[in-house]
């Protein structure tokens, strides 16, 4: 196999193989499991085993192809020994290449060099380990993994020459594979690399189609289901969905009756019918989102129905399925990965404007100009950014997502179904959490709200949404101004005649001239002016909110409410 002076088609032999390494990304990348365990921000132990199980076996087949030169080697086992430390960290690389190393020594395949390949192999496991956190920093990883292949692959060299014997044959056998395994493994491990980053890179791409395709729905259906879950907005949804996705047909029922189908089968799945399909039951009876591959799947009774694959989808409300969303292909084995991630990601979304849709109930709310100011303050900003922050989370991280659904249809029921006059302040505390919960799916650990001590245990009544508007006003202007890490303390104390609560920032500060606008004009577009004139309206002049503030280092508001 080896020819004089063959060196460069020991390189040509050593690239070719290049194939089985393709093979491998292929197969690693093509598994979901494998994706998810490297999309994540912290592997577990699990994670790690499965990892080093697979670049292990990687290596130990990269040694059995390895090509026999001169009573030793010239192999690709360091590919797998490397990528496996690159990309899963210093556990997986170092116990990778102890694996991959003892298999090398203990076959004995390759005579006099055995153990300078095993404790190569080990040190070059050590080393991606060393590596994997720059690895993992840098922006052309394909190159740093070139490179970085190149200096572990030097080194085995200098170990062979070290440790191998008789010396003379370590010195020609380095003469002969050094070049050629320098060049072909760093470019194995590169080619690795790359193709790991192109998957990536591709679902983020379809991650992106599919989140601007649910957004553009989305904000085309709001002010449809806003007016109700009935057979009208269903109708006008479903032929935009249907409009935008490339299906056969969609679909939305109630827990009993068709309330829309357009598309294939829409002579035989009208509108007011019963609904037809066992699967729709099913998704119904169970809530969760089921998928039919083959039309006998489906269950419909109608004898040969062009539905033949399908992805139903619960619409939720609360805990509770209301209905259900379809989306149908005329063709068995045609629903898609990506069509099961739009339609969890619609129906969650659509469900959510179920829960919005009540708002209509709440039109005597703007009867009264107090709350109106309130309704003003609702701004559709903060309602798509929350929704595109959702729809981000729906594919890699869907608990999450659901989690955020909720507080969000918390949220805007508190705020707009709110007909007393007083609540209690837990309620009121309940509300702050929830909006917080909503905002640190965007700003995560740059904002921190506090409430100590547990105001919750105090019954008191408090005006409603007296709380969050000044909390709000905290985060939207840190946020403006750039403030590193938004902290809010909230705290309660009572004293004989009144409930005090503080509301502390560290943001940047309100000047005096606007305290001075705040309390004593008329600015309710301003969430403090109208806390500050609702609770003048309410208990008088000696009430109004106490504002204390230093420029760039934050302010206190103090809100006094009446115990009797």
């Amino acid at each position: 196999m080896w020819v004089t002076n063959g060196a460069f088609k020991l390189l040509i032999d050593l690239i070719s193989q290049g194939g089985l390494i393709v093979f491998f990304a292929l197969v690693l990348f093509r598994l979901r499991l494998f994706r998810g365990i490297l999309s994540r921000s912290k592997i577990t132990i699990r994670d790690k085993f499965v990892l080093i199980l697979f670049f292990s076996t990687m290596g130990i087949i990269g040694t059995y192809t390895g090509i026999p030169i001169q009573g030793a080697l010239a192999n690709s086992r360091v590919v797998g020994v490397f990528v496996g430390g690159l990309i899963g960290g210093p556990a997986v690389g170092i116990i990778t290449g102890l694996i991959a190393g003892m298999h090398r020594w203990a076959i004995d395949i390759g005579g006099f060099t055995s153990v300078a390949c095993m404790a190569s192999t080990i040190v070059e496991g050590c080393i991606a380990a060393l590596l994997s956190r720059r690895f993992r920093q840098s922006e052309n990883k394909w190159i740093f993994a070139f490179f970085a292949g190149i200096v572990a692959e030097t080194i085995q060299m200098i170990i062979i020459l070290i440790i191998a014997r008789p010396f003379a044959a370590a010195v020609n056998l380095v003469s002969i594979i050094g070049i050629p395994m320098v060049l072909g493994n760093a470019i194995g491990i590169s080619m690795f690399i790359a193709i790991s980053e192109s998957f990536f890179k591709e679902e983020e791409r379809i991650s992106a189609i599919q989140s601007q395709k649910i957004l553009k729905i989305v904000e085309k259906t709001l002010p449809i289901f806003r007016r109700g879950f009935n057979e009208e907005s269903a109708e006008k949804t479903a032929k935009i969905i249907y409009r935008e996705l490339n299906v056969s047909a969609v679909a939305f029922t109630n827990t009993e009756r068709i309330l829309s189908h357009v598309g294939a089968g829409h002579n035989h799945h009208t509108q007011g019918m019963l609904i037809q399909t066992e699967l729709t039951h099913k998704a119904l009876h169970q809530g969760t989102i089921q998928i039919a591959r083959l039309g006998k799947e489906i269950g419909c009774k109608t004898p040969r129905c062009a539905l033949q694959s399908a992805v139903i989808a619960p619409l939720m409300k609360g805990n509770t399925p209301i209905g259900t969303l379809k989306l149908y292909r005329d063709k068995p084995y045609t629903i898609s990965q990506a069509d099961v991630e739009i339609a969890k990601g619609l129906a969650s979304l659509l469900s959510l404007q179920v829960e919005l849709s009540a708002v209509d109930k709440g039109e005597r709310l703007l009867a009264k100009a107090e709350l109106r100011a309130l309704q003003s303050q609702i701004h559709p900003h903060f309602l798509f950014n929350t929704i595109n922050t959702i729809s981000s989370m729906i594919t890699d991280e869907p608990l999450k997502a659901k989690e955020l659904l909720l507080d969000l249809s918390d949220y805007y029921r508190n705020r707009l179904y709110l007909v007393k006059d007083m609540i209690s302040l837990q309620a009121e505390i309940e509300n702050i959490k929830t909006y917080v919960a909503i905002e640190k799916a965007r700003f995560g650990d740059k904002l921190s709200v506090i409430i100590k001590p547990n105001c919750d245990n105090f019954q008191c009544m408090v005006p409603p949404l007296i709380l969050q508007p000044i909390v709000e006003n905290a985060v939207k202007y840190g946020v403006q101004k750039n403030v590193q890490k938004i902290e809010v303390n909230i705290k309660a104390e009572k004293t004989e005649k009144d409930l005090i609560i503080s509301i502390t920032d560290n943001g940047i500060g309100i000047p005096p001239y606007k305290i001075e606008e705040i309390l004593h004009k008329d600015q309710l577009n301003h969430g403090l002016s109208n806390v500050n004139q609702r609770l003048i309206n309410l208990y008088g002049e000696d009430y109004a909110l106490h504002i204390t503030s230093e420029e760039g280092k934050g302010t206190v508001v103090w809100i006094h409410i009446p115990l009797e």
